[in-house]
């Protein structure tokens, strides 16, 4: 199996924000290759338990052998089902819990997932190899205006319509199967202008809507009430703004119940310039971390 090499974001600052319980059971949502549970099972001790979830059977498979510790369980599920398996093993709840909801690094780097037009590959693009969904029958199958609603709604590309208009004319010439074929077609619409690709929105709205990610992360808050016991924290990691005001609001509304939640920061954490200087894919991270007071 290839080995990516994969940096925690702010994994520091995390760990030290989020354990409150060094023997106290945690739980990774967003697994991916095991950095972050990692640095977490360096600080807890011997009887401390992290639960990791990933729809990604790959990076499952890759955080066990890079993570190597028997305090870990995987599960290759969404971070929606933690309540049921919570309850399935009947555990009343947790000392912590992490949402890193970036792309994973090794997601991205490679080529056969269709995430990145940095080299040519399918357009796949799922986070679940079960699933049905790809971006290649988004593009060859769905209609300019639905097309249009995702490029709008989670790229926010200015020129969504010309964009769709294009993908849809195209894919009556011949099929879009490569992510350079559809990185073209838009580069063709949407001369480049600056250092970003003009494709670069179209690729993380497409992203989005296969993997129904803002599902997701509009589910997470939700479930924190059935998972976390009384003096737990949940730490939220962020990577776009659209993600970020999301989280934002509904920590905002958790804690109109003074009684039972506090923002652990008031004032979002980013990561420090020698973070980003080591590490380009955390210039646009944001942390938010909440605690179950009652």
């Amino acid at each position: 199996m290839q080995k990516w090499q994969h940096i925690p974001i702010l994994a520091q600052t995390i760990k030290e924000l989020l354990i409150t319980d060094r023997e106290g059971f945690y739980i990774d949502g967003t697994l991916g290759l095991g950095g972050h549970t990692k640095v977490l099972l360096s600080a807890l001790g011997q009887a401390a338990r992290i639960f990791g979830f990933d729809k990604d059977e790959k990076a499952i498979e890759m955080a066990k052998e890079n993570v190597a510790d028997k305090r870990l369980t995987t599960f290759n599920l969404s971070y929606l089902e933690i309540p049921k398996v919570l309850e399935d093993k009947n555990i009343k709840g947790v000392n912590g819990i992490l949402f890193d909801l970036g792309l994973s690094s090794y997601q991205l780097d490679d080529a056969s997932r269709g995430f990145s037009f940095m080299e040519k590959g399918p357009l796949d693009m799922r986070f679940d190899a079960k699933q049905t969904l790809t971006a290649k029958i988004i593009v060859n199958t769905w209609p300019a205006d639905k097309i249009e609603e995702i490029l709008s709604a989670y790229g926010e590309e200015k020129f969504a319509s010309k964009i769709a208009q294009a993908i849809v004319l195209a894919a009556r010439e011949e099929p879009i199967e490569t992510t350079w074929q559809l990185a073209k077609i838009v580069e063709n619409v949407c001369p480049r202008t600056s250092k970003t690709h003009p494709a670069t929105r179209t690729f993380q709205a497409l992203r989005i809507a296969v993997n129904d990610e803002f599902g997701a992360v509009k589910g997470a808050p939700k479930i924190l009430d059935k998972v976390l016991l009384p003096g737990a924290r949940a730490a939220f990691l962020t990577f776009h703004s659209l993600e970020d005001r999301i989280i934002k609001k509904a920590l905002k509304e958790l804690c109109l119940d003074k009684d039972s939640w506090r923002l652990v920061n008031k004032k979002v954490i980013e990561p420090s310039w020698q973070e980003i200087k080591q590490n380009s894919r955390a210039r646009s991270a944001k942390l938010r971390i909440i605690e179950r007071i009652k």
